[in-house]
């Protein structure tokens, strides 16, 4: 089950963090690390930390942006100190996290993913991912630096992961990449019938793309909705006149 389980580093600045991540995983059964845009990497520094690790640093993969690392992911865990953000994602701690992890991990790939060491993740980035992860600690100080809070929840994937599994997921839910198209097609479709109005745009696809991320539609509920959006797309254009027919084939 850990196989199927990245950790996802962004922008790390201290290529220490990286190493110690590399030794965490080792520590704990965990084999794909994920770089997006390092900013120091290879590095010595990072060898040296890394101590037994040092395979897993090879072996990483090293991206430009956070969608090439969970495009081909069903699930994707965000992690942040703080619980109060200006969006609804799902809020679990690391225990509770970790068992969906491995309980969905036989069927696709799962990320997990950790922020910059001085601002973790931007609220961008947060989302992308379906459920926000917090380590439980001392509320008048609950920061963490960024190699033990991988180091915690390697371990409790690794605890997780002896528990037997007595009801493994069966759903089977869509790539992120799936889930990319699916957004571009929705943002289309609701333009094209101006429930989106370009100059009053407000944060609508932000909103919906946080609800359908929290909700996760299983592949099949997929595409139904894509296939509702193809059949809102083909009435529209059968109901437009000749002329604007026309305007839209015009270059």
């Amino acid at each position: 089950m850990l196989e199927n389980i990245r950790i996802v580093l962004i922008n790390t600045f201290h290529p220490g963090n990286i190493g110690a991540a590399a030794r965490a995983m080792k520590n704990m059964g965990l084999k794909q690390l994920w770089l997006v845009n390092p900013q120091e990497f290879p590095s010595p520094e990072a060898d040296a930390r890394a101590a037994g690790g040092i395979d897993l640093l090879e072996n990483a993969v090293v991206v430009n942006t956070l969608e090439e690392a969970i495009a081909d992911c069903q699930l994707v865990l965000g992690t942040s100190a703080r619980t109060q953000r200006s969006f609804d994602l799902p809020l679990v701690d690391a225990r509770t996290a970790a068992t969906q992890m491995v309980s969905e991990a036989g069927q696709g790939q799962i990320a997990l993913v950790f922020g910059r060491e001085t601002m973790g993740l931007h609220n961008n980035e947060l989302q992308q991912c379906n459920l926000h992860v917090y380590i439980p600690a001392n509320p008048e100080y609950p920061v963490l630096n960024v190699a033990q809070a991988i180091q915690l929840l390697c371990y409790e994937l690794w605890i997780a992961a002896q528990a037997p599994v007595s009801q493994p997921a069966q759903e089977t839910y869509p790539r992120q990449r799936e889930m990319a198209l699916f957004y571009e097609h929705l943002e289309k479709v609701l333009r094209l019938t101006q429930f989106i109005i370009p100059q009053h745009e407000g944060k609508v696809l932000d909103k919906l793309r946080r609800y359908f991320n929290r909700s996760r539609p299983e592949k099949t509920e997929l595409n139904m909705l894509r296939g509702i959006l193809a059949s809102v797309e083909e009435t529209v254009e059968r109901l437009k006149s000749p002329a604007e027919q026309n305007k839209d084939k015009q270059p």
